[in-house]
């Protein structure tokens, strides 16, 4: 994966992918669901996140309590002695963040502690959740940073705008 290309490709479109989520929180397809399950199939037959890790050097999951408590299990450590090392609390939302990038836990583009990983890791990039629409928000904050999130949106949008009237761009 050439992250440089996909910055320059991904700025490039971010605005048109978000434009076209946007319009998809007023109008959404009969087929929607199946649209995406299409595309999502097609984008991971081409997708190898291990090549990239684009998401665990520029992003951060939320670290739940159960994380928390997994993970600094799995560590030897106490839940207090993992957050004071590892974590920071955000003011504005309370949640535990990393505080640093890329994550602590990333070696050679692999998760370190991949079994025991944060939720919000094992369920990125999200493309599983019902309905799609209900997560434009989500979809557009991805799109810069993970090449299977763009090609997900890119394909569902071109599949969109093929079958049906859709309004410009």
């Amino acid at each position: 994966m050439d992250l440089k290309k996909f910055k320059k490709v991904g700025a490039k479109k971010k605005k048109l992918l978000a434009g076209f989520l946007d319009q998809l929180n007023d109008l959404v397809p009969e087929d929607m669901q199946e649209i995406v399950v299409e595309a999502d199939a097609r984008v991971w037959q081409k997708t190898d996140c291990t090549t990239c890790a684009n998401c665990c050097k520029k992003m951060t999951p939320t670290f739940t309590t159960r994380d928390i408590t997994r993970i600094s299990r799995h560590l030897g450590m106490t839940a207090k002695d993992f957050k004071e090392k590892w974590l920071n609390k955000e003011e504005d939302t309370g949640d535990w963040v990393n505080k640093s990038q890329p994550c602590q836990f990333l070696q050679d583009n692999k998760c370190s502690i991949y079994d025991v990983r944060p939720a919000d890791c094992a369920e990125f990039p999200h493309h599983n959740k019902v309905p799609f629409d209900m997560y434009n928000d989500t979809y557009k904050a991805n799109i810069e940073y993970c090449p299977a999130t763009y090609s997900l949106v890119n394909k569902v949008r071109k599949e969109v705008r093929k079958k049906y009237v859709w309004p410009e761009d």
